[in-house]
């Protein structure tokens, strides 16, 4: 007999089961697939925050909404799974965001990409800017290089570069409504970092972007993020998470079933939950939140752990309405709109859903999202649904004239799920990459660590798997 019949197969354990652990499970299967894996998921269904609902004729997304191609591995992962067909843009019309200045909606001006104009004249012409404010941006241009490498907040570097105004009216909305994060903590460099190079590389911003735009022959009209380049499932983000899951049949799937403690028996992993006897494994990806990997992960090696609990997390609150288009004052335009801060608003920013895919609503009717909490408002994550939906509804009327009772409401909560990406992220998040591979076969996956966005946990988890199976 020889020695590969008689040798066991090697069985791997992922914890997690949300769009980072499905991932990772998947590319075990078609990489790896003498591997068996195991997966252990605490609450009773797989996907964590990506879940799309079907009701009264809305497509109701209750977080994430699309992810953006500029990056390969979400498009070629939905290819994989026989996606592609179904993968749908944004639509081509009236691609622009609004940000609230005074109390009024203003368009954001066109061209301008979270940190650089693309664009002068319309710098030059928007009314969100004051003439110095308008001044201090164009003289962008002559602010010296930063000679120093050590990681600034986006704060900083936006204030530093396009002044204090341009920063709260324009960056600080915009840039807020992707991390929900405290500007003045936010690492740019693990969170923009394209901008650092930029300035490093060109000295300008301005001079970076317009020499960019002359290359692309940038022929996309827009403001704010660049949404040519974000596409979903015709039938919401839950059909990645379906898809994936219909190709997990030879994974051991355990959902409602939390992992109580994990220990090193014999250069192998025992995995204990609760039901049934402990199990062990020859690998490990952890794929659940930092906070929660550091708990696990403490019994092993305390330093890892304490670094993993390091990485701070907010919450957020969604609020789903939908409306008759008779209810509006005018007619909706663009595809949302973004509060500063200093607006002392209540929402964060509102999402024109079914303007930017189609068959979200009815015919005849709007789907909109409405965003709280964040960073800078934890409180409102321990309000009532009810003085959620109300708030939602005095702002929608003062901003866009929605009068009468929505013909839908609902309410999705995400209370610490969104890591934040402070100051020195990066030297954290390397220092658990060391430990981490300190523990034989043991890996990480997930948002908390190099990318919050969809396509970033989908490269995280192949790279863990990868990482997990080293050796073998």
């Amino acid at each position: 007999m020889s020695e590969a019949s008689t040798t066991k197969p090697r069985k791997v354990a992922i914890i997690g089961g949300g769009i980072s652990g499905l991932a990772a499970a998947y590319h075990l299967g078609e990489r790896h697939p003498a591997v068996q894996v195991t997966l252990f998921e605490a609450s009773p269904r797989l996907g964590g925050v990506l879940q799309t609902d079907r009701r009264d004729g809305y497509l109701l997304e209750r977080s994430a909404d699309n992810f953006i191609t500029n990056v390969p591995w979400a498009r070629d992962l939905c290819e994989r799974l026989g996606l592609g067909n179904e993968l749908i843009g944004t639509s081509a019309v009236d691609r622009r965001v609004y940000v609230v200045h005074r109390g009024k909606l203003r368009a954001i001006p066109e061209g301008f990409m979270l940190l650089a104009p693309q664009r002068l004249w319309p710098i030059i012409t928007t009314p969100v800017l004051s003439l110095p404010g308008k001044l201090r941006m164009l003289a962008e241009a002559f602010v010296p290089r930063r000679s120093s490498d050590d990681d600034e907040s986006l704060q900083a570097f936006a204030v530093r570069r396009l002044g204090k105004e341009a920063f709260e009216q324009l960056v600080q909305p915009l840039v807020g409504g992707i991390y929900t994060a405290d500007s003045s903590k936010l690492s740019l460099a693990a969170t923009l970092p394209r901008f650092i190079e930029m300035e490093q590389q060109h000295g300008s911003l301005i001079r970076a972007a317009l020499k960019q735009r002359k290359a692309e022959q940038a022929s996309e009209k827009g403001s704010g993020a660049r949404y040519g380049l974000f596409m979903t499932p015709r039938g919401g983000v839950q059909a990645l998470i379906d898809a994936l899951a219909a190709k997990l049949s030879a994974v051991n799937i355990h959902t409602g079933t939390p992992v109580e403690r994990l220990e090193r028996v014999e250069n192998r992993w025992r995995i204990a939950t609760g039901a049934g006897d402990p199990q062990e494994f020859d690998g490990l990806i952890v794929s659940v939140s930092a906070v929660q990997a550091g708990k696990l992960l403490a019994a092993i090696d305390h330093e890892l752990g304490a670094t993993l609990r390091e990485i701070p997390y907010a919450g957020s609150a969604v609020v789903l309405l939908g409306y008759r288009q008779s209810q509006f004052a005018r007619p909706i335009e663009g595809f949302g709109v973004v509060v500063p801060e200093v607006e002392r608003r209540e929402v964060l920013s509102i999402s024109f859903s079914s303007q930017k895919y189609p068959d979200r609503a009815p015919p005849g009717c709007v789907l909109l999202r409405v965003f709280f909490g964040g960073a800078a408002r934890p409180d409102q994550l321990t309000w009532a649904d009810a003085r959620l939906v109300d708030a939602a509804r005095r702002e929608l009327g003062d901003l866009l004239g929605v009068t009468g009772e929505p013909e839908l409401v609902e309410v999705a909560r995400w209370p610490h799920h969104m890591p934040q990406y402070h100051v020195g992220h990066l030297d954290r998040v390397a220092t658990i990459e060391r430990r981490a591979a300190e523990q034989p076969h043991l890996a990480l996956c997930g948002s908390a660590y190099r990318g919050v966005g969809i396509p970033n946990c989908i490269h995280s988890a192949q790279q863990a798997a990868e990482q997990v199976c080293r050796g073998w």
